[in-house]
């Protein structure tokens, strides 16, 4: 039988047909993604050469990933990757594939690590305990680190920082070496149930995208990610707020006093984990919304137990004096 030809043209449409016959959401997206995937081409190209006939073997290779994504199967799983902060992050079915909501956590975490860094935002006026060893790098920890991307993007983003991810997961882990070398970024990997297994450190950073989902509510999930993203990194028990207990009750014995801890957060959490933070010493605790307007971030400064001079509170203290910095 003689073997139908196509062009660029003729098998973009067709590839978007077939993917909004099955629902998907941006099907043409998805379509052109894949056609870059499979025949490794440019829009330029196409829109220079719409009409080039493509070779047989890129087209089957061009329909097997349309059938994939026709079964649900994430687009970035299919093409192996997914770009986070303007990186690009090796993506498989053993980690959650990033999503635009997540920078606004890495935007908060970078905003303040800015603040602590040494060489820019030295104002000679942080109490001595959090001035020790002036020379030292910003120690910051991702806990349930996934990808990776959420340090790798921090550590890219502040040379001035180095950092410990850890995860439960070992084939996670695996995922976040890969990227950390694909990048050229440095960085720790631990296997952990959470501070499990992190030594006696303690972090100027603790940052954290925890499961969050109440359990209830995976069964309403998209399919991608019902099906195909790992449940141990969406399952936040029966409240979603599972991770945030455990992870605020423990945190305190290995951050720093006058450190910053910060969570991505459903849009309906901000307030439990705002008071979780609360009850266990942080002070100055925010909910940060992302593009959408959504509650997305909660962040807080550690205080300890102590109080700086005229007894205010010792977050206060800091973060006064950083603002200070910023302005001087």
């Amino acid at each position: 039988m003689k073997q139908r030809i196509f062009t660029l043209r003729q098998i973009i449409e067709e590839g978007t047909a077939k993917l909004e016959a099955a629902g998907i959401d941006g099907a043409a997206r998805d379509a052109w993604y894949l056609m870059e995937y499979a025949a490794g081409i440019t829009r330029a190209v196409y829109y220079g050469e719409p009409e080039r006939v493509i070779p047989q073997e890129i087209v089957l290779r061009y329909q097997e990933c349309v059938e994939r994504r026709r079964q649900r199967i994430p687009l970035q799983h299919i093409i192996g990757e997914q770009e986070f902060m303007g990186l690009p992050f090796y993506v498989d079915g053993h980690v959650l594939v990033p999503r635009q909501d997540t920078e606004t956590l890495v935007e908060e975490a970078v905003k303040r690590i800015r603040r602590m860094c040494r060489k820019e935002q030295d104002c000679g006026t942080f109490p001595k305990e959090h001035r020790e060893g002036e020379q030292d790098m910003i120690q910051v920890l991702d806990m349930c680190t996934g990808s990776g991307c959420i340090l790798l993007s921090i550590l890219k983003m502040c040379p001035n920082a180095q950092g410990v991810g850890c995860d439960i997961s070992e084939e996670a882990l695996a995922v976040a070496r890969k990227n950390g070398d694909r990048l050229g970024l440095p960085a720790d990997w631990v296997c952990s149930d959470l501070f499990a297994g992190i030594g006696p450190s303690k972090y100027d950073v603790i940052v954290s995208n925890p499961p969050y989902i109440p359990t209830a509510d995976i069964e309403g999930l998209q399919d991608e990610v019902r099906f195909h993203d790992p449940l141990i990194a969406l399952d936040g028990g029966e409240d979603g707020l599972d991770f945030y207990k455990r992870i605020v009750r423990d945190s305190i014995s290995y951050i720093k006093r006058g450190g910053s801890l910060l969570f991505e957060i459903g849009c309906g959490q901000g307030k439990d984990v705002s008071e979780l933070m609360k009850s266990c010493g942080y002070e100055n605790v925010a909910v940060k919304k992302d593009l959408s307007g959504l509650d997305r971030v909660a962040a807080g400064i550690y205080a300890g137990d102590g109080a700086c001079a005229g007894g205010k509170p010792f977050a206060d203290y800091l973060f006064q004096e950083e603002e200070r910095c910023l302005t001087d």
